[in-house]
């Protein structure tokens, strides 16, 4: 069994800018805990625990999937949290695409589904870059999640360099103690299949 995702890995000069922006307003948020830029992603699926039997299957099915779409021109913009800033759980910066990443996102979960991997979350899909998470100091704290409006506003304004996506990633995660993201296989988009 793996744990694995599919996403979108912007390029070094990206992730430069974004934590150029996020490293001053983090000290200013310490109860946060703030996600390593080294593990930086924009997911377009999750697809949980997948037996290693699927593998082959998914192989062949993302790289379908990536092939139907071209790259797409993205850029990081604005900032937001779930489920909402004033009771943020979670801290992101937004993600304009174009073409949208909608129906991209949406192949890679179908064809990750009928490869097997039948923990695909069916969230509607929000394309996004995890920045930070809201610690679950209590139950309540947990659903309540925190007041993140004033850092919602800091980075409301931010607007990235655009940069291409080329390819989608699947993505095994190693939990533990340090987190550590290994991508097993990139399929290009627009890629004669």
């Amino acid at each position: 069994m793996s744990r694995l995702f599919v996403a979108l890995l912007p390029p070094p000069e990206a992730l430069a800018e974004v934590a150029a922006a996020v490293d001053p307003v983090r000290a200013r948020w310490p109860e946060l805990r703030w996600v390593d830029p080294a593990l930086w992603h924009v997911t377009l699926a999750f697809l949980g625990e997948v037996p290693d039997r699927v593998l082959p299957d998914l192989r062949v099915r993302l790289a379908r999937a990536a092939s139907r779409y071209e790259p797409a021109t993205l850029a990081f913009t604005g900032s937001g949290a779930f489920p909402s800033a004033a009771r943020g759980r979670l801290f992101w910066l937004g993600l304009s695409a174009d073409p949208p990443l909608t129906r991209l996102a949406g192949s890679v979960a179908a064809g990750a589904r009928r490869a097997g991997a039948a923990e695909t979350d069916r969230k509607r899909f929000h394309p996004h870059l995890t920045l930070a998470r809201s610690p679950a100091r209590s139950m309540a704290r947990s659903r309540n999640g925190d007041d993140l409006r004033p850092l919602v506003g800091t980075l409301s304004a931010f607007s990235g360099r655009e940069w291409e996506a080329g390819a989608v990633q699947l993505v095994r995660s190693h939990l533990g103690s340090q987190v550590r993201y290994e991508s097993i296989e990139a399929y290009p988009l627009g890629a004669r299949y």
